[in-house]
C-alpha cells in the first residue's frame, strides 16, 4: 500500500494525544472483524502509526467486504465497535475499538483503534517495542 499525506499529517487530535504516536512503515494487517456488526469488515490493511494507546489503519475501499460500508462515504457507523485483527508479520490477534473513521481519498479510508480496555499498559508498551520496522529488515 502507498504511502499517503494522512501517515505524515501532523493535526490537532495529534498534539491532544495522550501517548505520542509513532510513524511506521506500512504494517499489513488481516481479517479485521466488528465483534458488534459480526461481521469481517476487511480482508486486510496497514498499520501507518501507532502508540500504547493504540493505532491507525489506512483500508482500501476495494477491500471491505460489506457492501454497505464498500459503498458509503464515511464509516462513522463504525465507531465504537469492538474490533479483532490480525497483525502479519507477528501473526498477532489483537483487540481494540474503533474510535475514529475518516475518509482519506476516495479509495482509502483511516480506522483509528484503541486497545481494548484489559490490555495491561505493560503489555501496550512491549508491543509498541515489537512492532515491525524498516530497520529491522536491512541488510
Amino acid at each position: 500500500m502507498a504511502k499517503t499525506n494522512a501517515q505524515t499529517k501532523i493535526t490537532k487530535d495529534d498534539e491532544r494525544r495522550i501517548a505520542p504516536r509513532e510513524n511506521l512503515d506500512p504494517i499489513k494487517i488481516k481479517g479485521l472483524m466488528s465483534m458488534d456488526h459480526r461481521t469481517l469488515l476487511s480482508r486486510d490493511g496497514a498499520i501507518v502509526n501507532a502508540s500504547k494507546t493504540g493505532f491507525r489503519l489506512l483500508v482500501e475501499r476495494k477491500n471491505l467486504i460489506p457492501p454497505e460500508f464498500r459503498d458509503a462515504l464515511s464509516l462513522a457507523e463504525l465507531e465504537g465497535d469492538q474490533v479483532v485483527l490480525t497483525i502479519v508479520p507477528m501473526d498477532l490477534e489483537i483487540s481494540g475499538k474503533i474510535t475514529r473513521t475518516k475518509r482519506v481519498n476516495k479509495e482509502v479510508y483511516e480506522v483509528c483503534v484503541d486497545y481494548s480496555e484489559d490490555a495491561p499498559e505493560y503489555w501496550r508498551e512491549a508491543l509498541m517495542d515489537m512492532l515491525p520496522r524498516a530497520s529491522d529488515y536491512k541488510d
